[in-house]
């Protein structure tokens, strides 16, 4: 965060008082720059590493989440859901290539940090991994793991933002008498995962959810 934003920050929040329990976010403007700044440097550790479940298990564990900071994924079994052109056309393939389709949610302990729209092409992958797809809820990242994929981004984007549009212009919202109201969907990012030799196999659609704030903020632990 700019040291000049941090320090206004810290001045108007500084004028109303910050009780806040774990998920609960109390409507001031320090407390809207932290929660800025936090989803920030998720959406920057999600773009820095290939696998969003373990990057999730870091911010889980980091920010004591649960006691057992694991990601597991919990799939909807009866979801279908077709492929997007633009997304059949990033992986390069005609109407006739077999596809399959995952819709998971990962949660780390009662918190479901993120819901995953996955297609991906069975043919690129081992006979193992399409069983342990097909058969179990192991987190897809994880199954895939020896590919040693990376992950290319298509869009990331912020689907809400703790602090208005031009408050840069006209200063901080005033601090409310209510707790912050997040809504359900916080972050969204459209990714491709290759292979080492560059083939991509799975376009995903990652919806980071408010979950992803459940705990205090920052300066209520102080």
């Amino acid at each position: 965060m700019p040291r000049r934003l941090r320090a206004l920050a810290l001045v108007l929040g500084a004028l109303v008082p910050i009780l806040a329990t774990a998920g609960e976010w109390p409507d001031t403007p320090l407390a809207r720059t932290e929660a800025l700044a936090l989803l920030q440097t998720l959406n920057a550790d999600l773009l820095g590493h290939p696998s969003a479940t373990l990057t999730l298990e870091r911010w889980c564990g980091s920010h004591q989440l649960a006691a057992r900071p694991t990601v597991v994924a919990r799939r909807d079994r009866t979801a279908s859901k077709p492929l997007p052109e633009d997304l059949r056309r990033a992986l390069g393939i005609d109407a006739g290539t077999p596809v399959r389709y995952r819709r998971v949610q990962l949660a780390c302990g009662d918190h479901v940090l993120s819901e995953a729209d996955n297609w991906y092409l069975p043919g690129r992958l081992t006979a193992a991994m399409n069983q342990a797809l097909d058969h179990s809820d192991t987190p897809f990242g994880k199954v895939v793991a020896p590919l040693h994929f990376r992950r290319h981004t298509l869009s990331a984007r912020l689907l809400w933002s703790p602090l208005p549009s031009g408050w840069d212009m006209h200063g901080l919202p005033a601090a409310g008498k209510q707790p912050l109201v997040l809504p359900h969907q916080l972050l969204q990012h459209r990714a491709l995962l290759e292979d080492a030799q560059g083939h991509p196999f799975s376009a995903l659609v990652e919806t980071f959810t408010e979950q992803v704030l459940a705990f205090p903020p920052p300066t209520a632990r102080e």
